[in-house]
């Protein structure tokens, strides 16, 4: 007889603290993902049941809480995690237990686990394709300003380089904040900003302090058309925290709620229904919404959530996201994905200003990334 017990998943994000912003829309992204699968008739049959913990956007609570999930609740698949502080917690955990993470976050590259499916974009499909952007346009002597952790640092190393290969460059400033930043600890480096005049500034600042870093700068009275940010992690999500102060930047990513697709309308439709008017979808939501889709196809396929039989359904498979077609590459565990530049405009919205004309497979040790290779071959759109 056909086992019809529900399938219990994890789903750790952060619903409160720092990162609650982009925590909460993985969330949304996940649930309605749930959603579509159960009203579709589960998990081969079986209901699929979010086991959701708060991990109060505190790498040692992500930690605790993944421990909680396997042991106690039982789960052999995992949901969640946002900085890639959070994932450096929980990776051992899973590794310990043989568990599998699915991971819906860029990060920064140079990891590989058995345990863990990557869904965000490695540097291949964000970081060459915004140096690309902003040294041909604005010029390629960048200041370089981060949160105090990991993502940003491995990031502006990644970024320096990628700049420095252009002629005229410089990198004439890094400088990285606490998490909690507020408007008052930019001031002194929006001045060192003034006098320094580089061409562009690439953030990797998360969070709550994303917006204070971008109003510091307008208040500053600097210009975006001479001097942007350029960011990887600035998204929909965060603009929507920033009263306007966000208009004229760029950000690298696969996703923005602006794609022109059959697939992302429906989605977008269907995610306001469910959780009202005021969702702040983003690349983090993408992710976690399509992976949650992969993760249901591969159980379909597999018939359990076992490891052993699991794993090898979901390398290699594809899923019709609201970026376009993804597919997990089976080499090395990270996602094929469609790299995409955008500028904020007046709605707090990105025009899309450039877009992969075909999936850029990750390459997240960055054998290849030399500026003009055909990672960053992007068709150009209107500015």
């Amino acid at each position: 007889m056909a086992n019809k017990d529900p399938v219990r998943v994890g789903v750790l994000y952060s619903q409160t603290g720092v990162t609650s912003t982009i925590g909460k829309s993985q969330l949304q992204g996940t649930l309605l993902a749930i959603d579509e699968i159960n009203e579709a008739g589960g998990l081969d049959g079986r209901e699929m049941v979010p086991v959701v913990y708060d991990a109060q956007s505190t790498p040692a609570v992500y930690a605790q809480l993944a421990e909680r999930l396997i042991i106690a609740d039982k789960v052999n698949v995992i949901l969640g995690c946002y900085m890639s502080s959070s994932r450096k917690a929980v990776l051992p955990l899973v590794e310990k237990w043989n568990k599998l993470l699915f991971y819906p976050t860029l990060y920064e590259g140079f990891e590989f686990s058995n345990n863990i499916i990557y869904t965000g974009a490695a540097p291949n499909q964000n970081s060459v394709q915004l140096a690309e952007f902003m040294t041909a346009n604005f010029g390629a002597r960048v200041y370089l300003i981060g949160s105090d952790y990991i993502y940003p640092y491995e990031s502006n190393r990644i970024m320096s380089e990628l700049v420095l290969q252009r002629q005229n460059s410089e990198k004439v400033g890094e400088r990285y904040v606490a998490l909690n930043a507020t408007e008052a600890d930019f001031r002194p480096i929006i001045e060192e900003i003034r006098n320094l005049r580089p061409d562009f500034i690439f953030s990797t600042v998360v969070g709550d302090s994303a917006a204070c870093l971008y109003r510091a700068y307008a208040d500053a009275g600097f210009d975006p058309k001479t001097m942007p940010i350029g960011s990887l992690t600035t998204s929909e999500a965060e603009i929507s925290q920033m009263d306007g102060a966000g208009t004229g930047h760029f950000t690298s990513a696969p996703y923005f709620q602006s794609i022109q697709s059959d697939t992302n309308f429906r989605c977008l439709e269907r995610l306001r229904r469910r959780f009202g008017a005021d969702c702040v979808p983003n690349l983090c939501w993408e992710a976690a919404y399509f992976q949650t889709h992969v993760f249901a196809n591969a159980f379909a396929q597999a018939g359990t959530d076992e490891l052993a039989q699991l794993v090898p359904h979901v390398l290699g498979s594809e899923f019709e996201a609201p970026q376009g077609r993804i597919r997990i590459d089976p080499t090395n565990h990270h996602t094929c994905l469609y790299p995409r530049i955008g500028v904020v405009n007046s709605r707090g919205q990105f025009t899309i200003v450039r877009e992969a004309t075909r999936a850029v497979h990750p390459d997240p040790y960055m054998v290849t990334h030399s500026l003009g290779d055909w990672a960053a071959e992007l068709s150009t759109l209107e500015l």
